[in-house]
């Protein structure tokens, strides 16, 4: 079968592999059938994630039909159709148990697909854990509509519901890419009174104003005057960090009102510094870390009620035959270029 491979840093190249085949009880092996490119897939390629694997096949956004179990697979059978979790994990861990799948403790627990074993930007995908990893698409859900689920839509639902978001709260959400687009769309379901966007691109911003016109929208040259001028209390109540840019960090804190919340859902290639003598006295609360993806049925229901549309943000669409030319598309941002659909 064709799939995208992590040969090296900055090389992936589209080779011929073994179709996988169940090595655990609990596995299932999922023929996909939409698959999407990832800014975490390009930080693999240039070398920002150390525990990828050379040799293994990228991708961890997908959707598919269930095409074989294992005999300890309860939850899903083959024909089933299903949203692919970013994360695997056990399900019996105290991290498991306590909602922080990110920290799965078993060995596959985590980000583990299209980073430490083989992913999905292939024709077919091994699952570990299916039971927690796969959730069954409603027969009125897309694919397309399904796309995002088990990433940057359950990044952007995690986020919101750390930062406990309220009908009072003004927030502000740096970077207007396709995570930051998710965010706002499940920040959007809380009603909070104002919701501000960040962006330096100009096409991002005008991305925003189209299709969300009741947001508003800042640069990060204006955002601390911005965001002052449209909250109560000298800044936002809650900021969702999720441009992950070289000074996104410290506009962040600098934005926060005293006493508000800063969560950081941005991955950075570099280190960040938090400057305590500046922050003393704002009494800032930081929440950070990677997604626990363990939502994406209650998303899925979102999506099939029409409160969750993130089919705006499915620019282009290649074949896997032509992945290398979507890569380069994607790389370069060109042509009006949002988030690449990848059909095997």
């Amino acid at each position: 079968m064709l799939a995208y491979t992590y040969i090296g840093l900055g090389d992936f190249q589209l080779l011929d592999k073994p179709y996988p085949s169940i090595i655990d009880e609990r596995d299932a092996i999922v023929r996909v059938t939409l698959a999407s490119i990832c800014t975490s897939d390009l930080h693999i390629k240039h070398g920002s994630v150390p525990r990828a694997v050379p040799g293994i096949t990228v991708g961890h956004e997908m959707v598919g039909v269930v095409e074989a179990v294992g005999s300890g697979v309860h939850k899903v059978k083959p024909g089933d159709r299903v949203t692919v979790n970013v994360e695997t994990y056990c399900g019996q861990c105290f991290f498991c148990q306590h909602g922080y799948v990110n920290n799965c403790q078993d060995p596959q627990g985590g980000w583990a697909l299209g980073c430490r074993i083989d992913g999905g930007q292939a024709e077919y995908v091994r699952v570990p854990y299916a039971d927690q990893g796969l959730d069954l698409i409603p027969s009125s859900v897309s694919d397309e509509q399904a796309l995002f689920v088990g990433d940057i839509l359950a990044t952007g639902y995690w986020a919101t519901r750390i930062s406990s978001v309220s009908a009072e709260d003004t927030v502000l959400i740096i970077g207007a890419g396709p995570t930051g687009i998710c965010t706002l769309l499940c920040v959007m379901l809380q009603q909070p009174r104002n919701i501000i966007v960040c962006e330096r691109d100009a096409a991002g911003r005008q991305f925003i104003s189209e299709h969300y016109p009741q947001v508003l929208v800042t640069t990060p040259e204006d955002a601390i005057a911005f965001t002052r001028m449209h909250s109560a209390h000298g800044g936002a109540d809650v900021v969702l960090e999720v441009a992950g840019s070289e000074d996104s960090f410290s506009l962040a804190w600098q934005c926060a009102r005293p006493n508000a919340l800063v969560t950081i859902v941005a991955l950075y290639d570099q280190p960040q510094l938090l400057p305590l003598p500046d922050m003393y006295g704002k009494n800032l609360t930081f929440k950070t870390g990677g997604v626990d993806g363990c939502d994406c049925a209650a998303i899925l229901q979102l999506i099939a009620a029409g409160k969750i549309d993130t089919t705006p943000l499915i620019s282009h669409t290649f074949a896997l035959a032509d992945i290398d030319a979507a890569y380069q598309l994607f790389e370069q941002k060109s042509d009006g270029v949002i988030k690449i659909a990848i059909q095997p």
